[in-house]
Parts: C-alpha cells; sequence; structure tokens
C-alpha cells in the first residue's frame, strides 16, 4: 500500500500537465497560441505565488515534525508550504477547464487527489494542498482575466478583423 501510495503522490501531479500537452497538439493553432500564451503567464503567476506563499509562512513538513512517520519516498526536509505539485497541476488542470470543461474538471479531480497521496506519503499536510489549489485558483484568475480584456481591446481596436482565438467545445 505505502508503494502505491509513493506512486500516487509522485505521478499524479504529473498528469495534467501531459493531458494539456496532448490538448495542445490536437488544437488548431490560433488555439495553441492563445491556450501557450496562457500557460506560460498561468504558471509564471503561479510560482511567483508559490514562493510569496512559502515565505510568508513556513511549515515543516509532516516526516520532520514527527519522525515516527517517515516519508514513503526520499524528500527534502524543506518548507513544505504551499504544495508546488499541487499548485502547478491544479493551476494547469484550470487552465484546461477554461477551453474543456469536463476535461479540466477530470484533471483538477487528479491534481487534488495526487496532492491527497501527498498527504498521505507524509509529505505535506492538507493546509499545503488546500494553498497549491487557492493559489492555482488564483492564478488562473488572473491570468483569464488578463487575456480576456487584452482580448477585448484587440477586437475594439481600429482595423481589428481576427477573430477571437479559437475555443474548443466545452
Amino acid at each position: 500500500m505505502d508503494r502505491s501510495i509513493a506512486l500516487a503522490a509522485q505521478l499524479l501531479p504529473l498528469v495534467p500537465p501531459a493531458a494539456a500537452v496532448v490538448l495542445w497538439l490536437l488544437l488548431p493553432r490560433p488555439g495553441k497560441i492563445d491556450l501557450g500564451l496562457r500557460a506560460v503567464v498561468a504558471v509564471a503567476a503561479t510560482a511567483v505565488l508559490v514562493l510569496i506563499a512559502g515565505f510568508v509562512h513556513q511549515d515543516p513538513r509532516p516526516f520532520v515534525v514527527d519522525p515516527a512517520h517517515p516519508a514513503l519516498f526520499p524528500h527534502s526536509a524543506d518548507n513544505g508550504f504551499p504544495s508546488d505539485h499541487t499548485a502547478y497541476a491544479a493551476a494547469v488542470a484550470l487552465l484546461v477547464m477554461t477551453i474543456r470543461r469536463r476535461l479540466g474538471v477530470v484533471l483538477l479531480v487528479i491534481a487534488v487527489a495526487g496532492g491527497l497521496a501527498r498527504v498521505a506519503a507524509h509529505v505535506h499536510h492538507l493546509q499545503d494542498i488546500a494553498a497549491g489549489v487557492i493559489i492555482a485558483v488564483l492564478a488562473v484568475s488572473a491570468t483569464t482575466a488578463l487575456f480576456t480584456v487584452v482580448h477585448r481591446r484587440r477586437r475594439a481596436a481600429p482595423g481589428h478583423t481576427d477573430t477571437e482565438p479559437a475555443s474548443a467545445s466545452r
């Protein structure tokens, strides 16, 4: 059981980015450009928020607090707050959700499950996972708002003939 938890804790956070790459490859060119730009901005915003949160709040990892429950896989004893794995996986899932709702929801569930597996593996506390998801929501919301404003301004510009980037069915 411990091996399964450790495997889930390490692999589940990789599923949303992998699925996003496949989705990106399947999108038409305007959709690829839009998703690619949004991904760069959202991941950068997530990285900044993760760094700020980690600077503001220190949370020793569970295996550091209670050596009777060692980590189920090798891990550094650094600050566990917030869970950057969960933050990045959830950010990608939420970004996918903006163009493929059902797929995004599934990926968000996988991201949270990966975070919970990291709790079960004794490398994070629940608050680390919750903070990671909140950071992802903030980063993707800000990115979506920014791109909405940019697209509106572009459409309102004199001589503009482009249509909104192709967003796939939800």
